[in-house]
């Protein structure tokens, strides 16, 4: 588990969009708009003033907290914003949100002009491509004015009577926030176990659901972390529990019909720096329980028949070493870093699969990283990435021939999956490019047939003919090439008049690979480019890219990203004043950092759950992921790293100079970035900064790290993104 999510869990994509034709009159409107907060200082007993009819921002000083560590002190006057359950802090954060709407009320027409053009683009009642498992078609669909999917299944046939497995519109009935934590059908498809979240904290529940007859059994055991699994049995759970910081740390075994009280603990993960997950080979012959750390994971088995067994070790863990498993036969394939910086393939006897019996099947080869494997009856594929961009091969695992599944555009990206059933030839992906939908093909690897099965339906008229993708590179202040993918409409002219949006994230070796965003196109039709840096700390060119961004050199995260600013608008592709740039989490760092080494560099920064308190986090092992993250960022109880982690925190690095116009938006909720960071944040550039550009922190109050988890509030949520973003900009609608 990270604030991103090195390496197990999808990161969360965060885009941009559009504006309106009103737009003189916004334009009007918004210069006699409240002025931007000046917060100062407050008496000890001073508590946050609601804003008089939200036309003044409220204040946020109050007496500071002093922290004594290597012989410094640090000071930090808005501690007090620590703490949900205070009505204190509600009261400051529903003052905030109110000031930000009152900023934004001449904005309300145009952001109802974007939300119903973003939902314009959207095919509203979908359906996915089937997927087979055994002689059922499992799928999920969607209908017009449902907030959520709905997961379906068809049996021997796709004309078959459609089964509704789980209707998340009626789970989610009276609720602000409802998201899923796992979803498990039982091997001999009769029953449902699901994890779900009601208010973003990602706490979830499990409940199981009887497939025959409808009903929900009794089996119910709450504050779980993510991860599920099914043993052979039918009957045997395996789920994760969370410790006091929402480490997952304990699976546990649970039969159905049992009292949850009485479920057995199966592992206990004592280091504080590791995190457990669960799940089964596709062969459906093991359960794989893993622990992690950023550079170091070790790995258990249990054969999925004998579901009261024992797990097995694989092979013990060793800092630095790095492998995950699948099975086939009487082997295991592992994917590790043994010997290979950017790994190898390996496989081993099932019955001594250490090390030392670890026989080579992918050999390293400079200049590609082994991205992840999956294994089939007749086939090994081997997902790669090559300078950036991901590529298939496919070996014939009895006769050892391969072959790679070509692609045909120079920037793309690329997803192996969901590949459910083992006994198969089928290959399922993803494609997708900056200009092509999301494409799903079903791939004969034995035929080498490649066939369509759905292409993203974009309405409104997209055509893609009449965008185009460029790759560049910037040159970082240590020489360093990084590369920058970006689209644009064709009509689009390089004067350095037009506005651009550039994002990046640079942390946890998790890549921002170039796929299509329908919601983009409201930003390309109205003369954007749209920018991906793909900066050091991200693992976009390979695993020496992320130690080149982490620990005591993440500061070239930050210049690779100025370096990537600066060439575009060096090439004029836009200018300083119309250059827009975002990022969330990790990349909400990123943000921080950049607009506190170059606060003129920029036209509007768009910050989502942004990681900025970093050295009071990380001196804090009592927050969710601290003690986790010691080898991303580093522990400050260590000098070097305290020094280093200071000179770049965005919270202590705030200075008296005009930033450019922020929005900044938090979750009450989040686990990951708690809601706090950002709201110092914003109170402390508030009573620092110079001049009067505009500044709003945006709470929701019902969610987490994820943002609104239905698809129409996270559309509304985008549109207010981009009316903010086109107001500051000057952009017309």
């Amino acid at each position: 588990m990270s604030r991103s999510t090195r390496p197990f869990w999808p990161l969360l994509a965060l885009g941009l969009l559009a504006a309106p034709a009103a737009w003189t009159q916004v334009q009007l409107d918004t210069a006699n708009a409240p002025a931007p907060p000046l917060v100062k200082d407050a008496p000890a007993a001073a508590v946050p003033t609601p804003a008089s009819a939200a036309q003044e921002p409220p204040v946020a000083a109050r007496l500071p907290v002093e922290t004594k560590i290597h012989g410094r002190t640090l000071v930090d006057p808005y501690a007090w914003l620590r703490g949900k359950e205070k009505p204190e802090v509600v009261a400051y954060l529903e003052a905030e949100n109110r000031y930000t709407e009152a900023v934004m009320k001449p904005t309300e027409a145009l952001q109802e002009k974007l939300y119903r053009e973003l939902v314009g683009r959207i095919k509203e009642t979908d359906l996915s491509v089937p997927s087979r498992r055994d002689d059922w078609y499992y799928y999920s669909r969607t209908e017009q004015g449902k907030q959520y999917a709905i997961f379906a299944r068809r049996k021997g046939s796709l004309t078959a009577p459609e089964e509704v497995l789980l209707d998340m519109n009626a789970a989610a009935e009276g609720r602000k926030y409802f998201q899923l934590g796992g979803y498990q059908v039982s091997p001999d498809h009769s029953k449902l176990a699901y994890l779900y979240d009601t208010d973003g904290g990602e706490r979830f529940t499990l409940a199981v659901k009887d497939l025959a007859t409808g009903r929900l059994l009794s089996d119910r055991v709450v504050d779980l972390s993510f991860g599920v699994a099914w043993a052979n049995d039918n009957r045997t759970l395996f789920y994760i529990v969370a410790d006091a910081a929402r480490r997952p740390y304990r699976l546990m075994r649970h039969a159905l019909g049992v009292d949850p009280e009485r479920d057995a603990v199966v592992y206990d993960e004592p280091d504080p720096a590791f995190s457990i997950f669960i799940e089964r080979t596709r062969s459906d012959r093991y359960l794989v329980l893993s622990s992690a750390a950023t550079k170091t994971t070790e790995a258990r088995v249990l054969d999925a028949d004998r579901p009261e067994g024992r797990f097995r070790l694989i092979q013990p863990r060793e800092k630095g070493l790095e492998y995950e498993l699948d099975h086939h036969g009487d082997r295991f394939y592992i994917r590790t870093n043994l010997g290979a910086e950017d790994f190898r393939v390996v496989s081993a006897p099932v019955a001594t699969p250490g090390r030392e019996h670890w026989q080579e099947v992918v050999p390293a080869r400079p200049g590609v990283r082994v991205a992840s494997l999956d294994l089939f009856r007749g086939h090994m594929v081997v997902t790669e990435r090559v300078e950036g961009l991901k590529r298939v091969r496919v070996r014939e695992l009895a006769s050892g021939a391969e072959h790679e599944v070509s692609f045909p555009e120079p920037a793309y990206s690329l997803s192996v999956g969901p590949n459910p059933e083992f006994d198969t030839t089928n290959l399922r992906f993803s494609y997708t490019s900056l200009v092509t939908p999301q494409s799903i093909y079903d791939y004969d690897m034995a035929t080498r047939r490649r066939d369509l099965m759905k292409r993203e339906e974009v309405l409104g008229g997209y055509d893609p003919a009449q965008y185009a993708s460029e790759r560049l590179a910037a040159t970082a202040p240590d020489g360093t090439r990084v590369p920058i993918s970006l689209v644009y409409k064709k009509s689009f002219v390089k004067d350095g008049s037009r506005p651009c949006y550039l994002t990046g994230y640079g942390s946890y070796g998790s890549p921002r690979d170039a796929g299509f965003v329908s919601l983009r196109l409201s930003l390309l039709d109205r003369g954007f480019c749209f920018a991906i840096a793909h900066i050091r700390g991200g693992g976009d060119l390979g695993e020496a890219w992320y130690e080149q961004g982490r620990l005591l050199s993440k500061k070239n995260t930050f210049t690779d990203f100025i370096a990537a600013a600066e060439h575009l608008v060096a090439q004029r592709y836009t200018s300083k004043g119309k250059l827009a740039i975002q990022g969330g989490s990790a990349g909400g760092l990123l943000m921080g950092a950049v607009v506190n080494l170059r606060p003129d560099l920029f036209g509007a920064v768009i910050a989502k759950v942004p990681f900025v308190d970093v050295i009071n986090t990380m001196l804090d092992a009592t927050i969710p992921l601290t003690a986790q993250e010691f080898d991303e960022w580093g522990d400050p109880k260590d000098p070097r790293y305290f020094e280093y982690m200071l000179s770049y925190s965005p919270y202590d690095n705030v200075a008296a100079v005009e930033y450019p116009p922020m929005l900044v938006t938090t979750g009450l909720n989040d686990p990951r970035v708690a809601y706090w960071e950002p709201a110092k944040w914003v109170a402390k550039l508030r009573a620092t900064k110079a001049g009067d550009d505009r500044l709003l922190l945006k709470t929701n109050m019902g969610a987490g790290h994820r943002g609104s988890s239905g698809r129409y509030d996270y559309l509304r949520e985008i549109a207010f993104d981009y009316a903010f973003l086109f107001d500051v900009l000057g952009v017309e609608g």
